[in-house]
Parts: C-alpha cells; sequence; structure tokens
C-alpha cells in the first residue's frame, strides 16, 4: 500500500477516533523495541503554542548542529509535515516501511490513527541517530500517546480550556492531565505566570524542578514595563532579551509575528537550555530568527488586502489574535473567515475578536465529519455573538473568495477558526500566483 491507502486504512482500524491511555501503545513500542528515540527529548504540551516552541526548539537545536527529530500534529496540507528529521519531512517510503513494521508487531491490539502516527515517529527517530527528539503532545498529556516516552525536559506552554469532554472542565482538571508529561527530579517548564495549582501541586509532589515564565525566565522588551510587554511593543521593538538569573540573550524578533511568539520562544530557550548539554548563544539567536511554521499568522497579499491565517481555534487563541490586531493597524476594514469543529466555544471565540472585525463570513467544514459539520449546523451556535450576521458559505474556500470580493485594498482579511480551517485556505492561496507577504 502507499501512504494514502495506509492512512485510509488506519483510520479505520480503531472504533474510535481518540482513545486515551498508554497500554496499547506501550505493549505495541515494547515489540517494536522502541526505547529512546533520541539521545535527549523534549516533550512540549499545552494549550495553545506547542506547535511553535517545537518550531523554535528545533530550529535552535539544528543551529547548534545537532540532528533534531520533530514529532507534530496535526498536520496542515500533508501527512508527511508531523513527522521531521534534520528539517526535512518525513518521505512516503519512510513512513511506510514504519506503518508495516507497527502492523507486523500490533497483532490484535488495535491502535488509533495519532498512536499510529506517534509510533511511527518513535521508529523512524530511534533509526536516525538523533541529538535531540522533539514532541508534541497530542492531546492533553498524562495519557497522550507521546507520554509512552519519558522526556529529559517537559515544558507547558499555556493552561486553558479546551477539549473539556476528554480533560475535564475548568483550568484545574485539564491542568492536571498536562502536568503528566512531567518526570520525577526532571525540569518542567511553565509558560503560564500564573499555572493551575494542579500543574506546581503535582510538580512538587513528583520533585520535578520548574521553571516558570516571569519568576525564573523573562521576557524583556525596548520600553515595556511590567512583566507582560504587549503586542504594541513587540512591533515597535526591533529586538528582544531571554533572561534568567546570570543569564541574558539579546535576540532579534522572530519571524514568526504576536506577542505570543516571544512567549514560545521563551519556553524553547528554557527547555533547551535546562537539558544537561544547552546549546551556545549564538546558536539561540540563529535559531530565534530561523525558526518557520505555517498557518500562525501567515500572511499574504492578494492585490492590496493582507490575508491572514491562523490556526486559533479556541477563545485563549482567539483573545490573541485579538491582541496582534489591535497591534497592527490597518486602514481599511478587517473581515473575518471563520470555521470551527463542532466541539469548540464559538461563543468564546467571537467574543474575543467582536471589537476588531468588521464583517464575518462564516463557512461550513462538512468535508472533516464528525466533528466538522456545514454551515447551516454552524451558524446558529452564533446566536447574540456579533458573527450571527455573517454571510454563510459551505466551504472555507467560497467564503475566502467572498471576503476577498468584499475587500478593499487596504483591508485585511482574517482566516481562522481550526487547523482545517487554515489548510483549506492555504489550499488556495498557496497556488495562486501571488507571493505570501510573510
Amino acid at each position: 500500500m502507499n501512504l494514502s491507502q495506509w492512512l485510509d486504512r488506519i483510520e479505520q482500524l480503531h472504533p474510535k477516533s481518540i482513545d486515551m491511555g498508554l497500554e496499547r501503545i506501550g505493549a505495541v513500542a515494547g515489540r517494536l523495541g522502541i526505547k529512546r528515540p533520541a539521545r535527549r527529548v523534549i516533550t512540549v504540551g499545552g494549550t495553545n503554542g506547542k506547535g511553535s516552541t517545537v518550531a523554535f526548539i528545533e530550529a535552535i537545536g539544528r543551529a547548534a548542529g545537532w540532528r533534531v527529530g520533530a514529532y507534530t500534529s496535526p498536520h496542515l496540507l500533508a501527512y508527511n509535515e508531523r513527522i521531521r528529521i534534520d528539517g526535512v519531512d518525513a518521505d512516503d517510503a519512510m513512513i511506510v516501511a514504519a506503518f508495516e513494521a507497527i502492523e507486523a508487531a500490533r497483532g490484535d491490539t488495535p491502535l488509533t490513527y495519532f498512536e499510529y502516527g506517534t509510533l511511527a515517529a518513535l521508529w523512524l527517530f530511534q533509526r536516525a541517530d538523533l541529538d535531540l527528539a522533539v514532541l508534541e503532545v497530542g492531546l492533553g498529556g498524562r495519557l497522550d500517546a507521546t507520554n509512552v516516552v519519558d522526556p529529559d525536559v517537559a515544558a507547558i506552554t499555556t493552561v486553558d480550556v479546551d477539549h473539556q469532554d476528554y480533560l475535564g472542565e475548568g483550568r484545574e482538571a485539564i491542568g492536571h492531565e498536562k502536568a503528566g508529561i512531567a518526570r520525577a527530579w526532571k525540569p518542567l517548564v511553565l509558560g503560564d505566570e500564573d499555572p493551575p495549582s494542579s500543574v506546581l501541586r503535582h510538580a512538587y509532589a513528583i520533585a520535578a524542578k520548574t521553571l516558570r515564565f516571569g519568576c525564573d525566565f523573562f521576557v524583556d522588551l525596548p520600553g515595556a514595563t511590567g512583566s507582560e510587554p504587549d503586542d504594541s511593543h513587540a512591533v515597535a521593538a526591533r529586538q528582544w532579551r531571554w533572561r534568567e538569573v546570570g543569564h541574558r540573550i539579546e535576540l532579534p524578533l522572530p519571524r514568526l509575528a504576536g506577542q505570543m511568539q516571544l512567549r514560545n520562544a521563551a519556553v524553547a530557550i528554557a527547555a533547551l537550555r535546562a537539558l544537561d548539554k544547552s546549546p551556545p548563544d549564538r546558536a539561540v539567536v540563529q535559531g530565534v530568527a530561523d525558526a518557520r511554521i505555517r498557518g500562525r499568522l501567515q500572511r499574504f497579499d492578494r492585490n492590496g488586502v493582507e490575508v491572514v491565517v491562523d490556526v486559533g481555534h479556541n477563545p485563549q487563541a482567539a483573545h490573541a489574535l485579538a491582541d496582534w490586531l489591535a497591534a497592527t493597524p490597518i486602514a481599511g476594514k478587517t473581515h473575518a473567515v471563520y470555521a470551527a469543529l463542532v466541539d469548540k466555544d464559538v461563543v468564546g471565540v467571537v467574543s474575543a475578536l467582536a471589537a476588531r472585525v468588521d464583517h464575518w463570513h462564516l463557512a461550513g467544514l462538512l468535508a472533516h465529519a464528525p466533528r466538522g459539520v456545514t454551515v447551516a449546523e454552524f451558524a446558529p451556535r452564533l446566536a447574540g455573538t456579533a458573527g450571527e450576521a455573517g454571510a454563510r458559505h459551505d466551504t472555507v474556500a467560497d467564503a475566502l473568495a467572498a471576503a476577498l470580493t468584499a475587500a478593499s485594498p487596504g483591508d485585511r482579511v482574517l482566516v481562522f477558526g481550526s487547523f482545517h480551517t487554515a489548510a483549506e485556505a492555504l489550499t488556495v492561496l498557496e497556488a495562486a500566483p501571488a507571493m505570501p507577504a510573510s
């Protein structure tokens, strides 16, 4: 079977799309002989910012001359994006070989789509002679498939409300699940200035060495006051400083836009410096400048209209988007193209952005069932919000085309709501001849 056929097959092998727990994947990993995917391992969990943090860690590690493997999810346009070795996506043949090995080893043990992918990444990493493996948690942490590996350093970018059906209600319950990636006596890096007490309790109970943003490491911007420099300072500044007691690094602004990326970069630097072997400062500088990831405030120009694509899909991410919009004003109007999955807090998302959006275009994601729905099912959930009167479109491509038609030079079109929303928009935008603005 080719990769496409394999992906179709593994989607059908388990009766549930999500079935959290480590027993099944641990058993198959043992049969595959998977032990350590690299000489050092960093696991990155959190509600938002995981993918960007992995990108910073990967870029800094490679700038230090290390051989780095990165496992992320979900992908945007191609499954191969999930597994990178030394900066290159795994090719179809590599992933197929991994799937064949997993199939031979699993016997009658059912595995989910995500468990197959995680095992494939670990199997390939173990054979690649890596200095560092960076693993992005898929969902939660304690029972996530990536937690089958003991990391040398664990990082939790943020804790906020999302995936309540699986992780529980409220930050405390969700924090408990995310804290499960920490290991006894090992460093745990926290990107929240005020993390849930459940995270701190767990870290204390297992004697994990906790490193907290705003307490043990800091972000400094020229002209900013207080511990939390805002987006307006990030836009105005040409450089920033990462700082801990006794050490500081002067850095260029990342190419990745938004103040939240400074926090993500700061978490990445703290995680790398918590290893038994940390990268030199010159590699940190180069890696912060080099880090790239699609679908994070990714900008295009279309005949004088700025199009911004972001994977943000929960209220915390929407607030970050609103902050960025406020800090980067335009002369014209802002048009939003919004499509969300059925289990998301769409009211919270729209409320966070309402003051920054002039016109709404709603789209369906029916092609991504069972969590994707038609616009006729999606739109009524926005009753009482600024988005309820938005124009309705069957697909993201239709909504984007309508928004671009309605927009004038100097306007902005913001496309967001899920990885599927971003992927459909990028498929259209990257196929067009115009080059991305950034």
